[in-house]
């Protein structure tokens, strides 16, 4: 987490309150909630269906109006457009255009954020590899399956290498396999400085990336603060070691019932089920087993692993970079004379005289190609004397002084 004395995201009192038609409230989705997103951490925003989640997470973004309160994402409005180019988003349903293939999907959201040819379509092909797509790139996206999608809608949310992604159930649909991967990302990406909102049913999820989390029932924060904080039960007392024999146990049983006066309960851990999974799925994938879906994804792009400039900084050194480079030296090229305007026209008025006077060279062609050619000759007469005034009087103006010479 990196220390800083702005917030990516603060807000303070922020409520959304949907009215009906004569303007009664009708809903309160959100009420005075106050957020503070620091950069470099990964923030969960927990709650049931209905909490208000969905809403905080379209007023951050400025795509609904708050009904009261201050919203602030990298110390400014949230509808500014500077504020929205360091911002990638997933929603939570992967609005995506149906009859673009992957490599057309994210080209287009590329364009969308002016980035050069050159440098979108390297990140395209480091995106897909990273999401396991690269060999399904050239399907439509309409036969995409829903974990698929998530997937290309989560390489799209990176293809600007955002400083605040929001994701907004991001392993909804998807695999064990791809759940682990999604998971494995999210913690890479904060560990290399970027600032995440995570909002998700699956708690478990939440509690493997996160560093802190705040819980909305009703639209209210309910819960806020550090996830060890939260999670810590000071009840309980955990021991871990290697297997013990009987005896071992038998005589760690009564030293604790005789000091403390308690019993102990022994237990035997097991693998977890996703572990087992993930394990049969990997083997699977080093046999070279042929498969229709997603594979196991890359490495994390070089461009999303550098920590990213800010657009005020990146024109800085740029500018200072220019002002550095001397001026060039000016290049003096010989051009030879051209022809005159009357010679020019008096080139392009014989040109036109000897077409009307034998075949074209197409017309040589054509007739080579063994293609049907009307001859000049069965031409109407007027039409034929009719080019050739033409020609006449263009030969004629040609010849004739200009004014003043």
């Amino acid at each position: 987490m990196v220390d800083s004395a702005e917030p990516v995201v603060q807000t303070a009192g922020l409520c959304k309150t949907f009215k009906d038609f004569w303007r009664r409230p009708r809903v309160h989705a959100v009420k005075d909630l106050d957020l503070t997103i620091r950069p470099g951490e990964v923030f969960g925003l927990l709650g049931p269906n209905g909490s208000g989640k969905s809403t905080t997470i379209k007023m951050l973004l400025g795509l609904l109006y708050p009904s009261k309160g201050r919203i602030a994402v990298f110390g400014k409005p949230p509808t500014d457009v500077a504020v929205k180019a360091r911002i990638g988003f997933l929603p939570e349903e992967s609005y995506l255009y149906r009859f673009l293939v992957a490599h057309e999907t994210l080209d287009f959201y590329g364009r969308l954020f002016r980035i050069p040819g050159k440098i979108r379509r390297e990140r395209i092909d480091r995106l897909l590899d990273m999401v396991g797509l690269r060999h399904e790139a050239k399907r439509p996206i309409g036969e995409y399956s829903k974990g698929m999608a998530r997937r290309i809608g989560l390489a799209q949310a990176l293809i600007n290498d955002p400083e605040f992604l929001i994701l907004d159930e991001p392993t909804a649909g998807l695999d064990p396999m791809g759940v682990r991967q999604i998971k494995d990302l999210i913690r890479k990406l904060g560990d290399m400085g970027k600032t995440i909102l995570l909002s998700s049913h699956m708690l478990a999820d939440v509690e493997d990336v996160c560093d802190r989390v705040t819980v909305l029932y009703g639209g209210q924060q309910m819960a806020a603060g550090d996830l060890e904080t939260l999670l810590a039960r000071q009840d309980k007392t955990l021991i871990t070691t290697d297997s013990l024999s009987e005896e071992t146990i038998d005589q760690v049983r009564r030293l604790i019932r005789r000091l403390e006066d308690k019993d102990i309960g022994v237990s035997y851990p097991r693998n977890r089920l996703e572990d087992f999974f993930l394990t049969i799925v990997r083997d699977a994938e080093a046999a070279d087993v042929h498969t229709s879906g997603a594979r196991g994804g890359g490495e994390l792009p070089a461009f999303l692993a550098k920590p990213a400039e800010t657009g005020a900084k990146a024109l800085l050194d740029s500018l200072i970079s220019a002002a550095e480079r001397p001026a060039p030296e000016p290049i003096l090229v010989e051009t030879p004379a051209g022809p005159t305007d009357d010679e020019a026209a008096r080139t392009v008025v014989d040109r036109l005289a000897r077409e009307a006077d034998g075949p074209r060279e197409t017309d040589q062609v054509a007739e080579t190609a063994q293609e049907t050619i009307i001859p000049a000759e069965t031409l109407g007469s007027r039409e034929v004397e009719a080019d050739r005034g033409v020609i006449d009087s263009l030969l004629g103006d040609a010849d004739k002084p200009e004014d003043g010479a």
